[in-house]
């Protein structure tokens, strides 16, 4: 009988891929960079191929390795929902997660909707702060999930959505043709901030910082009033807003990162499955791959 792929080590596998590395892929699961390297070991004798290949101190996928990654999200999806459904006492009390505001006008009514009608019994506490303050929550352990955006320098997170992160102005004002350039961004350890910050200063462009605000629906009124240009992700895109090219003079921008950061200090099957729900309805990623 061909003996089963393990989900334990196909979930390790998942986090060495999303990061590249197998030391933040132990953060991630838990686990001692021996164990994981371990794991690895196994798993690749399982499948009699080599999954991993060194680049310098990362690790990237081997071509089978690429092959076996949509396989292993599938499984350990599928695995999560199976156990869950079995649980008698695992959908009761309390699940604790964090969310950006630049993500929950958009998605966290759909998360809530979905995740209370199957566990009716669970009651879940969202809080909603800058990235930056959601991983110092997660590491105090008063969240057990949250919802971040480009903070793979702080923690490793499960990386399961890109975005393109867009310069846009309103539709009915000219704001963009303003000199110096009038801005509205985060707050000073807003990652997006400081990527704009660069950019511009890098073309020689002048501007100002006109508005600085961690709320993502101030910065927006900035914009849709004509008062200044901002950065967002396309998700966060609003009617009335236009979307501003390298052909009006603003230089391209990195694609937003968007994963999930899990409490170190506890876990359980109620929190695997609200991260199963989020991943499932954002994941952008998985479809992309599968397009390839």
């Amino acid at each position: 009988m061909t003996a089963l792929l393990d989900v334990d080590q196909l979930r390790t596998f998942i986090a060495i891929a999303e990061t590249g590395s197998f030391t933040k892929a132990a953060e991630i699961v838990h686990k001692t960079q021996s164990a994981v390297s371990m794991q690895m070991k196994r798993l690749e004798e399982r499948l009699e191929r080599e999954i991993f290949v060194r680049d310098g101190r990362n690790s990237r996928l081997t071509e089978d390795g690429e092959r076996l990654l949509d396989y292993a999200r599938r499984i350990v999806k599928l695995n999560v929902e199976a156990v869950t459904a079995f649980s008698d006492d695992a959908f009761s009390g309390r699940a604790r997660l964090g969310v950006p505001d630049d993500y929950a006008d958009r998605y966290l009514p759909e998360i809530m909707a979905r995740f209370s009608r199957i566990y009716p019994g669970v009651e879940l506490s969202v809080l909603c702060e800058p990235s930056v303050d959601l991983v110092e929550r997660i590491d105090a352990n008063e969240l057990d999930l949250a919802i971040v955006t480009n903070c793979e320098l702080v923690r490793p997170a499960e990386i399961f959505r890109r975005e393109r992160l867009l310069w846009v102005t309103s539709a009915r004002h000219p704001t963009h043709t303003e000199a110096p350039l009038p801005l509205a961004l985060g707050r000073q350890t807003c990652a997006w901030r400081k990527t704009a910050l660069e950019r511009l200063e890098t073309i020689g462009r002048p501007h100002r910082l006109l508005y600085s605000s961690s709320n993502a629906g101030a910065l927006s009124a900035a914009v849709l009033t004509g008062l200044a240009v901002s950065v967002l992700p396309e998700s966060g895109l609003r009617p009335g807003m236009r979307i501003l090219s390298t052909s009006e003079g603003f230089p391209e921008l990195p694609a937003c990162q968007i994963g999930l950061l899990r409490s170190k200090h506890e876990s359980s099957t109620l929190t695997e499955a609200l991260a199963g729900h989020i991943i499932s309805s954002l994941d952008n990623m998985s479809e992309a791959r599968a397009a390839e």
